[in-house]
């Protein structure tokens, strides 16, 4: 059994706990277990137990093996001299400190349907580990900890956010860009989407934001599309001709066309006509960061991405190909919730974090709570396991749980995976 299980028995302290008795014969207590550690260095901090009537305060270290105490190196690390119990589940030799003073060790015991639930959860080859006995369990259980992975998906996307800081010089209008123009793409097309904004700097864009057809012409000239045929109609002809001043103005590098998908997608979503709507966005934002930053209402940001193609699209969706159809090309409002949620939410949470203002923070989480929940494969899925999301805050928070915790087996760090492991100990739900 892997040393996560044993983490979870010490920490829900799950063992046989009478007698409790180290492996040289001596008689301890248990004041407090410690606090897990998600770092390097010992398991779990700060924990207090008494042995043969002494108290010691420390840190406790878990292995399968004690043995492994030396194939990890331990005994030449001072971080772990501060051990005061080493937890195992076999004990074939004793440990020490870098001092050579032999460290207490437990050989923890558990009731076997523990190792037996959870070795079910870990063989499991159902959608989630726990889908065939998920209506054991009260689902309110899981959704008492929508807030934690709701915060823990915003810390995933913080660091997701830095590093792309880092890379552009701590610039958050570049950065946002970036991010927002990979959400353009709507997952199809994320990656030219990012490769076209990479390639065209939002300072070149804020040039011409004023001119909507120069937007357009950069956007358009850059994304590589403007080169699969020398003729066509009037605005496709001029938006060649415009691009191709600019084009020597800015000495741009345009990525490859072919990068861009339109098959399988339906025609308002073609990256021609998100290209136009965000140039649109572009067009009427000035300052789009920092205007996002100052809005406090969930009505007010849905105004700013209000946006629609130029008027060439009403009656295309491709260049040089009327449509048979004239309609305005709005961003739709699924369209502008998606980007709330995966653009505007987590750079307000990250902004908030590294400028100390919990405001900010605050506030996405409450436009969260305002959305509504997202409709997608996952969600579906469990919406047939009776768990239905009553705001996008709930829908991202089981999109985390499926994905980071579900998908890894990691059922110990999930309400319901702990509810099952411990079942016939705690048959109440």
């Amino acid at each position: 059994m892997s040393e996560e299980f044993l983490h979870y028995i010490w920490e829900q302290h799950l063992f046989n706990s009478r007698p409790l008795i180290t492996t040289s014969n001596q008689s301890f207590e248990i004041l407090d277990t410690g606090k897990r550690n998600f770092d390097s260095g010992p398991d779990f901090f700060n924990a207090k137990i008494r042995i043969n009537g002494t108290l010691w305060a420390g840190n406790i270290e878990i292995h399968k093996k004690s043995s492994d105490w030396f194939l990890h190196n331990h005994q030449n690390d001072k971080a772990y001299d501060n051990v005061i119990l080493h937890v195992v589940e076999e004990h074939d030799k004793p440990v020490f400190r870098t001092s050579g003073e032999e460290i207490p060790s437990f050989e923890i015991k558990y009731p076997g349907h523990l190792k037996t639930n959870y070795q079910k959860l870990l063989d499991a080859k159902t959608w989630i580990a726990c889908e065939e006995q998920f209506h054991k369990i009260n689902p309110v259980i899981l959704q008492l900890g929508f807030n934690r992975l709701m915060i823990e998906r915003l810390e995933n996307k913080t660091d997701e956010i830095m590093q792309r800081l880092e890379q552009n010089n701590n610039n958050w209008n570049e950065t946002f860009y970036q991010v927002l123009a990979r959400m353009f793409g709507f997952k199809v097309n994320n990656l030219p989407f990012e490769l076209l904004a990479k390639s065209l700097p939002i300072s070149t864009l804020a040039k011409h934001k004023s001119n909507l057809f120069q937007l357009e012409a950069l956007l358009f000239g850059n994304s590589g599309l403007l080169n699969q045929q020398l003729l066509g109609d009037d605005y496709y002809l001029k938006l060649r001709e415009e691009f191709s001043f600019l084009y020597q103005k800015y000495k741009l590098v345009p990525i490859e066309g072919h990068l861009w998908k339109f098959m399988r997608l339906r025609p308002a979503n073609f990256p021609t006509v998100r290209i136009s709507q965000l140039a649109a966005l572009i067009h009427r934002s000035q300052g789009l960061f920092s205007k996002i930053i100052e809005i406090d209402s969930l009505e007010k940001l849905k105004e700013l991405f209000d946006v629609q193609a130029s008027e060439y699209w009403n009656s295309h969706y491709n260049f040089n190909k009327e449509s048979q159809k004239n309609t305005t090309k709005r961003l739709g409002e699924s369209a502008v919730n998606i980007l709330i949620i995966n653009v505007v939410i987590p750079f307000l949470f990250v902004y908030g974090e590294t400028q100390n203002k919990t405001q900010l923070k605050n506030r996405a989480l409450d436009f969260l709570e305002q959305l509504p929940p997202e409709k997608n494969s996952i969600t579906t899925k469990w919406e047939k396991l009776g768990i239905e999301s009553r705001s996008a805050f709930e829908s991202q928070a089981l999109i985390q749980l499926k994905n980071i915790h579900c998908e890894k087996k990691n059922c110990l760090n999930c309400q319901i995976g702990v509810k099952l492991v411990k079942i016939n100990i705690d048959s109440t739900g």
